[in-house]
């Protein structure tokens, strides 16, 4: 099962639209997995109202999910569903998956179960850099909410004093989605002319909008202290990093 074509983790932060690809394989390449019947989804949703009894709704095939079964021609026995929900609240969900084959054999001896977090405000946390203190490459972690990743994002590396060295374009910094991101993208210690720069304390920050409009921080980060205690990763908006080569 995948979210945007991403394996995630319990309670991670998924789109509020997002693309579910849930899948069905049987070794067998002669009994072909082609009825509806073979599999089944249900979605908890948050428990709004308090009741400590939350809705669960059973999903069945049409606009919002489509099945597309097996083709043994292709020499692989899977089936396919194409689910695309929209999630209206915040809150946490959680979505059960079962499976059996065409004579009845369950896929497992329990359901598929995760949970996943829905946040619909688009929003953006500060960034880390990781590692930190880096060597040689450094890359950055954040998370982004709503149902749509921000058209710009731009990330800005100061000197201590202020001069910008280095900015980093959306399109160099890799595949984004909604949900927690480690970019492909790692800064590698040079300026925006390729050169070398001096190890030391470095700032960063990140500039972002959606629609024209200014992305809110999401509050996931920014109150993370070090192990001694005695600094914030994140002042004021600006990270803080460590070059030593």
């Amino acid at each position: 099962v995948t979210f945007d074509g991403v394996h995630i983790l319990s309670r991670d932060i998924v789109s509020s639209r997002p693309s579910i690809l849930i899948k069905l394989k049987d070794e067998n390449r002669f009994m072909a997995l082609k009825d509806t019947s073979l599999l089944k989804v249900q979605v908890r949703y948050p428990d709004l109202a308090g009741t400590g009894n939350p809705p669960l709704i059973t999903y069945h095939f049409g606009d919002l999910m489509q099945f597309i079964p097996a083709n043994l021609s292709s020499g692989d026995n899977t089936a396919s569903i194409d689910f695309r929900p929209y999630f209206e609240e915040s809150g946490e969900y959680e979505l059960i998956v079962t499976g059996r084959d065409v004579v009845g054999n369950k896929a497992g001896d329990i359901e598929f179960h995760v949970l996943f977090t829905v946040e619909t405000k688009p929003m953006i946390s500060d960034m880390l850099n990781y590692p930190n203190p880096f060597t040689t490459s450094t890359a950055f972690v954040f998370t982004i909410t709503g149902n749509e990743v921000p058209q710009n994002i731009r990330i800005q590396i100061l000197t201590i004093t202020g001069k910008v060295v280095k900015e980093i374009t959306k399109s160099e910094l890799g595949p984004l989605h909604i949900g927690r991101n480690i970019t492909e993208y790692k800064w590698d210690g040079t300026d925006m002319y390729g050169q070398k720069l001096a190890n030391g304390v470095y700032l960063y920050r990140v500039l972002t909008n959606l629609n024209g409009q200014k992305v809110e921080k999401y509050d996931e980060l920014n109150n993370k202290i070090s192990n001694n205690g005695k600094y914030k990763f994140f002042v004021k908006g600006y990270g803080k990093m460590y070059l030593m080569r």
